[in-house]
């Protein structure tokens, strides 16, 4: 967020980050969910690693010829975001890794997740459910229903980019897939 805030900075002195914290009893159901579903479908059976989603993104890159998938778990992206830059080399992924596992066992994963939805960028300068829920509907992450959720949840990959572009029909789409997902959705 700090980082995040220095950029903003740079063209205006006075920006503020949008960011509130707030408890995972007060975060929607829908919007744990949909960003399970949406970043992490195996999050309440590992422990820290989806060996089999990091696989299937090394394919996916090794076919393309450039990295366009990841394989990242919510407790991976967790360490990076908490501890972490995001410049993408070997060392910092093995930082990354070390950290994930310190986390996984430090904590449960309510307490992973609660901490994930109140960190993530959602937009410029838009941190976590609550910012994010008032930002874009003028409600509380409590009040977030299932669509509004997997919109949310489909906008994470690019948040700024989303922020700018709501009407993509990339948005829509991925915010279908997700929709039809998050009953699958285990949440802790």
């Amino acid at each position: 967020m700090q980082a995040r805030l220095d950029r903003l900075r740079e063209k205006r002195p006075d920006a503020q980050l949008k960011h509130q914290w707030v408890p995972y009893a007060r975060i929607s159901t829908p919007l744990k969910r949909a960003v399970i579903a949406a970043e992490d479908a195996k999050f309440s059976d590992h422990e820290g690693f989806d060996w089999e989603a990091m696989q299937k993104a090394w394919e996916k890159n090794q076919q393309r010829g450039k990295v366009v998938a990841g394989g990242s778990t919510i407790s991976q992206q967790l360490a990076k975001n908490l501890f972490l830059s995001g410049e993408r080399t070997p060392w910092r992924k093995a930082q990354e890794a070390m950290i994930t596992v310190m986390l996984e066992n430090a904590m449960d994963k309510r307490r992973i997740l609660e901490i994930y939805l109140n960190v993530i960028e959602w937009g410029d300068g838009v941190f976590g459910a609550e910012a994010a829920a008032r930002h874009y509907y003028g409600t509380s992450a409590s009040s977030l229903g299932p669509e509004q959720a997997a919109r949310l949840a489909a906008m994470v990959p690019n948040p700024r980019f989303y922020d700018r572009n709501r009407s993509s029909p990339w948005l829509e789409k991925k915010t279908q897939i997700i929709l039809a997902r998050m009953d699958s959705a285990e949440v802790p």
